[in-house]
């Protein structure tokens, strides 16, 4: 084979290897050490664009012993090269910055002997090191657009036969300028497809951190779940005991469990702010206790009103005022006894929901017209019952038609074949905001409605990232993102998956979601739990096959509770775990 024949043929497996290498510090790394042995190049520098400037990024000199940048894990502290002035005016005198701007090759024989070109700053890094820069060759990497992205430069080529610094000959620039033209694409696509991993990523932190923001009640939940399902995950791959000594993840996997971590409560974003932040029963967008403590107070006035024209009309005035006395105090002590109720608690018993419905039934008159003024929605719904004759009687509290809010689409419409396999039974009505049937909630302060409304958070999830196109790699991002309500024992939500159906990620990923939620320390609602406290509930949660059992031991034999508590969890909250009595 002539040397012809074997420089395109290297050409040729140096293009091939080009186009198969993803990662962008190897690819450079590449690109600059290809060139340097076409070249036979004691150094070499590459530089990339970045707007008006190019950047060192990867920095060799053999004979100097310097190698940064790339695989080296050595960061290039050099400053970078301006391409304009102050002034605007091109830079010019710098060789490699004259290279970017004309898109032309700038072979220099001898840098000491060039009368073009400012070596000043080589000549000062010369006296320094006692190195001597001579020869340099500078070839602009222009991309498909003919946009130059960088710049190779090639430092000191070496005669084979005597190893003398000797200029670059003229048949070696059309090689590295064609090894620049495949460098320059393999290049461009590597930085676009980075680029558009960084605008992903960005975008998806976006999304959390929206998510978060949007009611106090999640914190930064959707932030601090993805550091907790990573650190898991590395256990579980670092682990050399049985069920995880082969389990690894790939490069692509680890991506792909990052966005599915990310993104895994996105579907909140459907969820109506005054649903997830309900913390009285009456509470809607405002608290109603206020609507019905002033019918109470209306009550009140039509009890004093009866009084006076009892007295009036004849009646004994002690008698009355005695009758009125205990009309009030039986009214106060009824309304505090709803303002309690609407409040919530652990148990609502059958004791209070029947003194709930006798309250309801106590009657005070409207002498105004409920249907003026109301939007054409509500109109709608108040005109499902004929208006009564003013003056109107009625009761305290009410279970209304006009309460009922009907589904304004069929749950799950986005996926009406239901596709994803939902095994989720959505109540009959959207909302039900009765308010004797509200106030007689048994435990917290939702309805059915309202807690199918909240859980439905992840059936949005799923059927939004269902819609992405994610490429094959990242296709199991919606199983990963969707699972974190899923139990062992078949009884989570939404599919009512069993365990064994569940990936390994999605099921770290219901440790961390649990977790993260007991410990937290930002949720207006709650205290924050102790790590003890925390580790408890969670045992029992995998007693009742909630929670996988063997990552559960992983998450506390690897430390990864205590590891995650020293960042996120405050100092008052961290106390000593005895993991030996969950093990």
């Amino acid at each position: 084979m002539s040397s012809e024949q074997a420089s395109f043929k290297r050409l040729i497996d140096i293009g091939i290897a080009l186009s198969a290498e993803k990662d962008t510090n190897k690819l450079m790394e590449m690109i600059l050490l290809e060139a340097k042995g076409i070249g036979n190049a004691d150094g070499g520098t590459l530089y990339i664009r970045d707007k008006d400037e190019l950047n060192f990024e990867i920095v060799r000199t053999d004979s100097l012993g310097i190698a940064q940048g790339g695989t080296t894990g050595e960061e290039v502290t050099i400053p970078p090269v301006k391409l304009f002035g102050d002034d605007g005016a091109p830079n010019e005198k710098n060789v490699v910055s004259y290279a970017a701007i004309t898109g032309k090759t700038v072979n220099v024989q001898d840098a000491y002997n060039s009368d073009e070109f400012d070596f000043s700053g080589t000549k000062k890094f010369d006296e320094m090191t006692g190195f001597r820069s001579k020869s340099f060759l500078n070839v602009p990497l222009k991309n498909n657009a003919d946009e130059v992205i960088g710049v190779l430069q090639l430092l000191n080529s070496l005669d084979p036969a005597s190893g003398e610094v000797v200029p670059f000959s003229g048949d070696i620039s059309p090689l590295v300028e064609a090894l620049a033209s495949q460098a320059a694409i393999a290049l461009d696509n590597a930085i676009l497809i980075d680029a558009q991993k960084k605008l992903l990523n960005s975008f998806i932190a976006l999304m959390a951190s929206a998510v978060d923001a949007k009611s106090p009640y999640t914190g930064g939940h959707c932030q601090r779940v993805p550091e907790l399902t990573e650190m898991l995950t590395r256990a579980a791959c670092d682990s050399n005991e049985e069920p995880f000594s082969s389990f690894n993840l790939s490069e692509d996997e680890w991506e792909e469990l990052h966005i599915g971590a990310w993104l895994h409560d996105c579907g909140k974003v459907t969820t109506p702010e005054y649903v997830v932040d309900k913390a009285t029963k009456l509470e809607t967008i405002t608290d109603r206790i206020h609507e019905i403590r002033t019918r109470f107070e209306v009550v009140k006035r039509e009890s004093t009103i009866a009084y006076h024209e009892k007295v009036a009309a004849g009646a004994d005035a002690a008698s009355a005022r005695e009758e009125l006395e205990g009309r009030l105090k039986q009214l106060d002590d009824d309304y505090y006894f709803v303002a309690e109720c609407n409040r919530g608690g652990e148990f609502f018993d059958d004791e209070k929901i029947a003194r709930i419905k006798e309250i309801a039934s106590i009657k005070w008159t409207r002498t105004l017209d409920d249907r003026a003024g109301v939007s054409d929605d509500e109109l709608k719904r108040l005109n499902l019952t004929p208006a009564k004759e003013l003056p109107a009687e009625e009761t305290l509290l009410a279970d209304r038609a006009d309460h009922l809010f009907e589904h304004d689409v069929i749950p799950y419409a986005a996926d009406p074949e239901n596709r994803c396999g939902f095994r989720m039974d959505a109540p009959a009505n959207k909302f039900n905001k009765g308010e004797i049937y509200n106030l007689c909630i048994q435990r917290g302060t939702l309805t059915d409605e309202e807690r199918f409304k909240i859980n439905d958070h992840i059936v949005q999830t799923i059927v939004m990232l269902e819609s992405l196109p994610f490429p094959r790699h990242l296709e199991r991002v919606p199983e990963i993102a969707g699972g974190h309500h899923e139990m062992m024992n078949g009884n989570g939500y939404p599919k009512r998956l069993m365990g064994a159906e569940m990936s390994v990620p999605a099921r770290i990923m219901a440790i961390a979601d649990v977790f993260e939620a007991l410990t937290a320390a930002d949720r207006p609602y709650k205290a924050p739990k102790t790590l003890s406290d925390s580790i408890k509930i969670m045992f029992f949660m995998v007693k009742d096959e909630h929670l996988d059992s063997e990552l559960f031991r992983l998450f506390l034999e690897s430390g990864v509770y205590k590891e995650y508590a020293e960042t996120y969890l405050l100092e008052t909250q961290i106390d000593n775990v005895n993991i030996a009595d969950y093990l």
